[in-house]
């Protein structure tokens, strides 16, 4: 499904649930999980090769949510296409309900490993490109991280044994948002140059606007004809993306809307 303005409009609605769910639980990361929207989407809907009927089919494709804290976003996208019933993303959090606050595939259908300690999704991605290579699959492995995650000293290690074992198979995604907990990530910690930092660890580097959909989606298209090299796309989202008084505020890293607020935002994303 590549159809540009359906996806939009799907952005729009993942978006509201996201903050809806978010409000009913009370907490939970607003900024982070509206930036990962559209990779998310495009990822689900136009690249990944899978069956919600069948979460474990062994040929599906792998996908990690290192930047686990955005699990809201991966909750509402697995609703939409079916893994679990829809009304379960209004018991976020709750006690007993299958949906915590960071990914657990223990319980959620379409989880593949839990995530939230940040800084493991790559080194658990390499080793799902390197088991399906040797049982001989067609699987390609995604892993999305954030920015403020690739500070980091294990993200680099990943890195560096990728580049070594040649992982075609892998591609990661960077949600480059440019803020963290604490503030810019520049202030907290200097990542930059990252093309370059990727680059001299043998990865393949894209670097896109990730919030269009055309750019995510060619991007993706490149990476799968890469030999010989993983793949890293950088993307540049904008955290809080989709509703004005979010965005690029690093206090609604991990504050879920009031009410005023969610009232507010679902009427912004009426438009």
């Amino acid at each position: 499904m590549r159809d540009i303005d359906y996806l939009q409009r799907l952005s729009k609605q993942i978006r509201k649930d996201i903050l809806i769910m978010l409000h009913k639980a009370g907490s939970g990361h607003t900024g982070g999980s509206l930036s990962a929207v559209e990779l998310l989407i495009a990822l689900f809907w136009g690249k990944l090769r899978q069956d919600p009927k069948n979460p474990h089919w062994s040929e599906r494709d792998r996908f990690v949510l290192s930047k686990g804290h955005a699990a809201p976003a991966l909750y509402a996208i697995l609703a939409h296409l079916g893994y679990f019933p829809k009304e379960e993303l209004f018991h976020l959090r709750e006690l007993g309900a299958r949906l915590q606050g960071h990914p657990d595939c223990k319980f959620t259908p379409g989880i593949e490993v839990p995530t939230g300690s940040l800084g493991q999704g790559l080194s658990m991605a390499n080793g799902m490109a390197i088991a399906t290579r040797l049982d001989k699959l067609s699987t390609r492995v995604y892993v999305l991280l954030g920015d403020g995650e690739v500070q980091e000293g294990q993200v680099w290690e990943a890195a560096m044994s990728a580049a070594h074992y040649k992982l075609d198979n892998l591609c990661a995604i960077l949600d480059n948002n440019g803020l963290q907990i604490d503030g810019w990530v520049k202030d907290v910690m200097q990542i930059e140059p990252l093309a370059a930092k990727w680059k001299a660890f043998g990865w393949t580097v894209i670097e896109i606007d990730g919030h269009d959909f055309k750019q995510i989606f060619e991007a993706l298209d490149k990476a799968e004809k890469i030999k010989e090299r993983p793949t890293i796309i950088i993307a540049h989202t904008i955290k809080g993306k989709g509703v004005s008084f979010f965005e690029n505020q690093a206090k609604y890293h991990g504050v879920a809307p009031n009410t005023e607020e969610l009232e507010m935002a679902l009427k912004e994303l009426e438009h």
